[in-house]
């Protein structure tokens, strides 16, 4: 119950949180077209471990093995290849907006197979490719984990963290830049990252205003686009509408995490009134007794032991609470007093959302 109401306590928190319209750029409520982050991916092997990688279960870090000792001139059997200081991993990273042959940026090293550390090991070069099938970038280096086990006296083990994967710092170099040619783009296209109609409107307005020109127009709820102006610098002219300033007001949220029963409420939640709310509890009890069976006299027949299950339902006399207020300190009362759990909770607030009582958008994870 202690645990309930701290829950309760901190609903009724971010609950009270009052909607306040405020000054924010440009920048940070939209994306740019064509300007993005890319995602790389390959397939690698991690050398030097301390017998801690793949062990002949995993079929295809023998076979890379084998393949990379040909490669360097050297040919054997995979089924002779028994070692446990190297492991098959996947390497994932994100090539930066408009790289360039030479840039350096961090990869992710995860083991793919069984082995059970890959810290302090080495990545050998490693191919990454993009989307298209075209290899950007190599990854080669000494893999982190940022800690690993820690060994106590008597041999016990506790774990810090996970060591099945890694990050290499600067572990990964460009080697082919981006089919992207900023100049080559004819308008510039920002993409709002909650779409809305009425902040495209605003955005669009903003940057005609700036300006002093009819260059916005925003085309839907999440696509402003804008001309650039003849004979300008490009680079100066994104830099300046990145940077205007426009009211921003955010639509009240209610994220729920199922898995883990946690709610977060924020913004400005408004309720129609009156809401009825009502809770109960089924319990079923399932028990078995034990029955002695006693034939017939003179029948021939044995006493045997039995099993009987018997079932019982019990159901909580549920209460009915009346909501008259749309003030959000009379919902968290409301539900404190039904003593609900954290899970009933997500229920209560998704059924009020679906009888079209809760003004907000619920976000489920």
């Amino acid at each position: 119950m202690k645990r309930l109401s701290k829950t309760l306590f901190l609903l009724f928190f971010l609950f009270s949180v009052t909607l306040i319209a405020e000054k924010v750029k440009i920048g940070s409520e939209v994306n740019i077209v064509g300007v993005r982050t890319n995602y790389l991916t390959g397939y690698g092997i991690v050398v030097g471990l301390n017998g801690s990688g793949d062990g002949t279960t995993s079929k295809y870090t023998l076979l890379s093995i084998a393949n990379m000792l040909k490669k360097m001139g050297i040919y054997i059997n995979p089924r002779d290849v028994k070692t446990k200081n190297a492991a098959a991993v996947i390497v994932t990273a994100n090539m930066p907006q408009f790289a360039k042959s030479g840039m350096t940026f961090d990869v992710t090293v995860s083991s793919l197979g069984d082995a059970k550390d890959i810290g302090n090991g080495v990545l050998i070069r490693t191919p990454l490719k993009g989307p298209d099938g075209k290899i950007y970038a190599f990854a080669q280096g000494p893999v982190s984990t940022g800690g690993g086990f820690s060994e106590s006296n008597k041999g016990g083990k506790v774990q810090k963290n996970f060591t099945t994967t890694g990050v290499i710092p600067n572990g990964g170099i460009i080697e082919r830049d981006l089919p992207f040619d900023f100049y080559e783009m004819n308008r510039l296209v920002l993409t709002l990252k909650h779409p809305d109609f009425s902040k495209a409107d605003t955005i669009a307005k903003s940057i005609n205003e700036k300006f002093g020109k009819e260059l916005a127009k925003a085309e839907d709820s999440a696509t402003v686009a804008v001309k650039f102006p003849e004979s300008s610098d490009r680079v100066d002219f994104v830099s300046r509408i990145l940077n205007i300033e426009v009211e921003s007001r955010s639509e009240p949220t209610v994220v729920i995490y199922e898995r883990t029963g946690t709610v977060i409420m924020s913004g400005d939640i408004k309720i129609d009134t009156p809401v009825y709310v009502s809770h109960g509890n089924i319990y079923v009890s399932i028990t078995k007794k034990p029955v002695v069976s006693q034939p017939p006299a003179f029948s021939g027949g044995q006493t045997v032991q039995a099993e009987e299950v018997v079932t019982e339902v019990k159901e909580e006399s549920g209460r009915i609470f009346a909501i008259e207020s749309p003030s959000l300190k009379d919902l968290v009362k409301a539900l404190n007093d039904l003593g609900i759990s954290p899970r009933d909770l997500i229920a209560i607030l998704q059924a009020i959302k679906n009888a079209g009582k809760l003004h907000a958008k619920i976000v489920i994870m």
